[in-house]
């Protein structure tokens, strides 16, 4: 299974109009690199311009001023991104220093709960992991800080679309490419938002096995001091050795005292 970030920007945004404020240059550099994936991590001038939607000459002044500004390097006919590009994502986590404010908290429901826990904001239809502590790998895929999975099929995705307005939560579900991804996931908007407001009216929610096989995930809201919700915190486990109802009764006590916990230690920062 692959992680969001693996798919094109054409395939995952709408393209936005550009007017006096909007810079497309920048924008088409932007796309150029979220061009590379796991799945394209080195690209030709071709494959970089079909991908984007660009011309071949522009794709290559794009690719020439990142290589220029070490964002890129090139061997024989291939472009790959260099570890340089890592400080675009690092810009975001350090302006936030509250995830590292929050982080001992995590580890301390990752003991008592002896589960990975993790901290995810929501962008567009995906959440966006920004931090985690992981006791076992627990998925076929990799997860870290900037990986991306779909809101509409996850804890922590459902906790952070109840934090938006009913219809801003309806519209963002319908632009989200709702695939069945297990036997267990559930594509239908109305019965999406229906567990939605679920996880609205409890504070809490709870996802069996929609996102992977054998995967089940609890999360709870980390809000801001006027009870807005600006990230989820999860506990995920495996099937085989913590049921549904196991980890409802078990781990959501846990997971919410430290959601609060760890939003009253953020709340200063988001003020």
């Amino acid at each position: 299974m692959a992680t969001r970030s693996e798919k094109t920007p054409l395939e995952t945004e709408p393209t936005p109009k550009p007017g006096d404020a909007y810079v497309q240059s920048f924008a088409r550099g932007l796309d150029v690199i979220r061009s590379f994936s796991a799945r394209a991590p080195a690209q030709t001038l071709s494959q970089v311009a079909e991908r984007t939607g660009l011309t071949r000459a522009g794709a290559r002044r794009i690719l020439l001023t990142l290589q220029t500004l070490g964002y890129v390097e090139s061997q024989q006919r291939l472009f790959r991104l260099t570890p340089r590009i890592l400080d675009l994502g690092f810009a975001y986590l350090s302006s936030m220093p509250m995830w590292n404010i929050g982080e001992p908290v995590m580890e301390a429901l990752a003991a008592e709960v002896s589960e990975s826990t993790s901290a995810a904001v929501l962008d567009g239809v995906d959440i966006v992991y920004v931090l985690r502590v992981p006791t076992r790998k627990i998925m076929r895929i990799g997860l870290g800080v900037g990986s991306r999975l779909p809101a509409y099929c996850t804890a922590m995705g459902r906790v952070l679309l109840a934090g938006l307005s009913q219809d801003e939560m309806r519209r963002r579900l319908e632009q989200s490419d709702r695939q069945a991804l297990t036997k267990h996931t559930i594509t239908d908007v109305d019965a999406l938002c229906a567990k939605v407001e679920q996880a609205r009216r409890q504070g809490w929610c709870l996802v069996n096995q929609e996102l992977e096989e054998g995967l089940i995930a609890v999360a709870a809201p980390l809000v801001d001091h006027t009870g807005r919700t600006v990230a989820a915190l999860n506990i995920s486990g495996q099937a085989n050795r913590t049921n549904a109802k196991l980890m409802q009764d078990s781990m959501v006590p846990a997971l919410v005292h430290a959601a609060r916990e760890m939003s009253g230690l953020i709340r200063p920062q988001w003020a």
